[in-house]
């Protein structure tokens, strides 16, 4: 999990993947031109989706792997949250199932069961030993580098996944944690860091503080629709490092009993979408 926050909770980076699946963007000099990044820090985001085994380089052209194939759903929830929350909706492209022409975001659904998931359906196991070890060891430094316009999608998502911290205490608000004090004890954080933290994401309107109490913080529908984010963001880790130990949260489907494998549902048709079945239109 750690590993995934670093690599693709990053604004570059997703826009990087985002090219890819998109505009099918393989050659160095088109995400340059498109992101306007400096060359020395999109060389180094190239660099770090190719060891990851993200992207593979051929003959000076980058082409996603089956693992990089496999971002193609933490992409398609990123975009339904920024359809629905943020100003950018009227900028993004329209995301379309092919075979019946249904227009807009889809579901998540559970593989196992097929059933429809929320955040209510779901109960979240939480590792406090592992959780330490997510939010320790190396950080990026610094914030992203500065993009073109046209291709700055995902600042205010990062707020919630643009590091370590952020993306940890977001997944335990997802998990119900919501006093000051069972964040700090899940994350052995300093009060300074979590307090910074935690009013970041109130500011970003994820999380809110009832008046009542001062100590308590509480996801807003806009945090929680970042659900399905976090669900497939699980799940790339778990397929991308197998043999590594248990995750921190892990996601069980109350209904069906079993630990969450997130998966995506037409709106129109009812079926499960795979990445062919799918395409966005401008």
């Amino acid at each position: 999990m750690a590993a995934t926050f670093d690599l693709l909770g990053d604004r570059l980076t997703l826009t990087i993947l985002r090219l890819a699946f998109v505009e099918h963007a393989r050659r160095f000099n088109q995400w340059s031109e498109k992101t306007g990044a400096p060359p020395a820090v999109l060389t180094a985001r190239l660099a770090a989706l190719v060891d990851a085994g993200v992207l593979e380089r051929d003959r000076g052209e980058y082409r996603l792997t089956a693992l990089g194939l496999g971002t193609w759903e933490i992409l398609v929830c990123v975009w339904s949250w920024q359809r629905e929350w943020t100003a950018e909706s009227r900028l993004l492209p329209e995301f379309v199932h092919a075979e019946c022409g249904h227009r807009g975001p889809p579901v998540l659904m559970c593989r196992g069961c097929g059933r429809t998931v929320t955040p209510h359906a779901t109960d979240v196991e939480l590792d406090r030993d592992a959780l330490w070890h997510i939010t320790s060891g190396r950080r990026r430094s610094g914030r992203t580098a500065t993009l073109a316009e046209v291709d700055a999608r995902f600042d205010e998502i990062m707020e919630a996944i643009g590091d370590r911290w952020s993306a940890a205490v977001t997944g335990l608000a997802l998990a119900g944690v919501r006093r000051f004090s069972e964040f700090r004890a899940a994350l052995h954080m300093s009060p300074t860091t979590l307090t910074e933290r935690l009013t970041r994401l109130v500011e970003a309107g994820i999380l809110h503080r009832p008046e009542a109490d001062a100590r308590d913080y509480r996801l807003t529908p806009r945090g929680r629709a970042l659900f399905g984010v976090f669900a497939f963001l699980l799940a790339w880790a778990d397929h991308a490092h197998p043999q590594s130990p248990e995750p921190g949260l892990r996601i069980q489907h109350r209904e069906c009993g079993a630990v969450l494998i997130p998966a995506l549902r037409c709106r129109g048709c009812e079926v499960e979408l795979g990445r062919t079945d799918v395409r966005f239109e401008s």
